[in-house]
């Protein structure tokens, strides 16, 4: 069987159609392991027959045979050029991605990923025996979520600033102008001695390193409120104070999200470590791809290639893979455990910020499948939603 089940038929045509099959006694449902499942049964030839008519139109689509235009050779005239097998498989094809879903739906079953299909037995005027292999999402048990974020909580890191930190940015950010502008003076420097002035040490001369030394030993310049006019853009600080108080703001800004991030992890963290899932390999395989894709996004911002960053690097895709897979796995574990959380709370995305964001991203992405985008957002509304539950307990 080709890919099709890589995009299911639309719900329109699936709810439209209409089938004689009880899709729960019919089908047997079995564990593999690796959070995996297959499900064997068959279908009754009326369900083939009735895909007979939307199967030849398909298969017809690009036919060119002489006397005809292409895409309108009469039936009897393509049903011998295709011939029953062709047009067997195709009306087999079609009966199984209507009969999936409804497979999925009466069987209660989170399949994710492309299923693998094994005909077992394709006839005319026979049921269609089959068997789809195919992941799921892993039942697992999570710990107690709401005691491990408590405790967790008990020991928040506070966000307020010290004057000792600012004090540090302060003397951090005057080595950097100082750095700067030593550089500036040394390729001064530089540009002079190619011009020909022989007599005037190099950078690489002992007499210039010396003189480096020096200045680096050097005690930073005192910090008064015309020095504090230089250390921004133009008309940024006036004096001493309105600089401090403006850095303390932003280093305010950066420790508050710092922190948050950081909290956040510990959480997670520590119910994931208290959880036990079988990951199957789709969704850390998914989690890859998306890593690759970031990269690949990253790479053609900065205007580099894919192959010349590895080369550059000395690595292959398969060393990043392998460096990721840990990452990987944690972010796949992450997600779990935030759906289950979300579906034990009874959560839901706010419809309202669902559907803003939904037509917002469709507006910066206007090829993107909106289905998709929908999902997307709605994963982002709802780990937001278990978060901020378990940062206030």
């Amino acid at each position: 069987m080709v890919a099709f089940f890589s995009e299911f038929r639309t719900l329109a045509s699936i709810m439209s159609h209409s089938h004689s099959v009880d899709f729960k006694t019919a089908f047997k449902v079995e564990e593999l392991p690796d959070s995996k499942i297959k499900i064997s049964g068959e279908l009754p030839y009326a369900e083939l027959q009735s895909e007979r008519n939307a199967a030849l139109v398909a298969l017809g689509k690009n036919v060119e045979l002489d006397g005809f235009r292409k895409g309108n050779v009469p039936t009897p005239v393509l049903e011998k050029h295709l011939g029953e097998m062709t047009i067997l498989g195709e009306m087999a094809e079609r009966a199984i991605a209507h009969s999936y879903p409804h497979i999925v739906e009466e069987n209660k079953l989170e399949v994710i990923g492309q299923p693998q299909i094994e005909v077992k037995k394709l006839a005319p005027d026979n049921p269609l025996e089959f068997s789809i292999t195919v992941a799921v999402i892993p039942t697992f048990e999570v710990p107690d979520y709401v005691k491990i974020a408590k405790d967790i909580n008990k020991d928040r890191p506070a966000d307020e600033v010290t004057d000792e930190e600012v004090d540090e940015k302060v003397k951090e950010i005057q080595k950097q102008k100082v750095a700067y502008e030593r550089m500036q003076e040394l390729s001064k420097k530089n540009d002079e001695a190619k011009d020909g002035e022989a007599d005037l040490p190099t950078p690489e001369s002992e007499a210039t390193k010396a003189e480096e030394a020096e200045k680096e030993a050097a005690p930073l310049p005192e910090l008064t409120d015309e020095y504090a006019k230089t250390l921004g853009q133009p008309g940024q600080f006036e004096t001493v104070a309105d600089f401090k108080a403006k850095l303390k703001e932003h280093i305010e800004i950066e420790k508050k999200q710092e922190n948050a991030a950081k909290h956040r992890a510990t959480i997670t963290d520590a119910i994931i470590e208290k959880t036990e899932i079988t990951l199957p390999q789709i969704l850390i395989d998914s989690e890859i791809n998306q890593m690759f894709s970031q990269m690949q996004e990253d790479l053609k911002r900065s205007e580099l290639k894919m192959d010349d960053y590895l080369t550059h690097i000395k690595k292959t895709k398969e060393d990043l893979v392998a460096e990721w897979t840990p990452a990987a796995e944690k972010r796949a574990q992450l997600q779990l455990v935030l759906n289950e959380i979300a579906k034990k709370e009874g959560m839901t995305p706010d419809a309202d910020e669902l559907k803003k964001q939904t037509e917002e991203l469709m507006e910066r992405f206007k090829d993107a499948d909106e289905h998709r985008v929908q999902l997307y957002v709605a994963s982002v509304l709802l780990n937001e939603k278990v978060m901020k539950l378990l940062e206030e307990k």
